[in-house]
């Protein structure tokens, strides 16, 4: 299952969770393209369930993705909080090097969330 939500306070959360599905691949790939056409200050959540990877052409695309929208991203984008069951400073550290603005990888959603609002203030660009 995937599933994007902006909320109010503008937390844009990202999920990619099971029970996975056929098409989650090509929504989740959507998913990113909403995001990254995102033109307003935000914070970004991402919840993924592990055990699921991308098609090679899925990779393909998410890396495309990154390199595309790159200067958007790091323009409006003010925090992410990537949630994985695997979760480590090295996953925290590989999106340090494709973005400048702080980054945390955590295992629960709730520090994820912690994180996030202490870069929610000054959302302004």
């Amino acid at each position: 299952m995937v599933s994007l939500d902006i909320d109010a306070d503008a937390v844009v959360t990202l999920r990619f969770m099971p029970p996975y599905q056929p098409q989650d691949e090509r929504d989740y790939l959507d998913a990113l393209h909403r995001i990254g056409k995102r033109q307003e200050p935000y914070t970004l959540l991402t919840v993924f369930g592990g055990g699921r990877a991308l098609s090679p052409a899925g990779e393909r695309e998410q890396a495309l993705w990154f390199k595309a929208t790159r200067e958007r991203v790091s323009l409006f984008c003010r925090a992410c909080a990537i949630v994985r069951p695997d979760a480590s400073e090295t996953t925290a550290d590989v999106f340090r090097r494709l973005w400048p603005f702080p980054i945390v990888a955590e295992r629960e959603e709730a520090a994820g969330r912690a994180f996030l609002l202490l870069h929610h203030s000054g959302m302004s660009i």
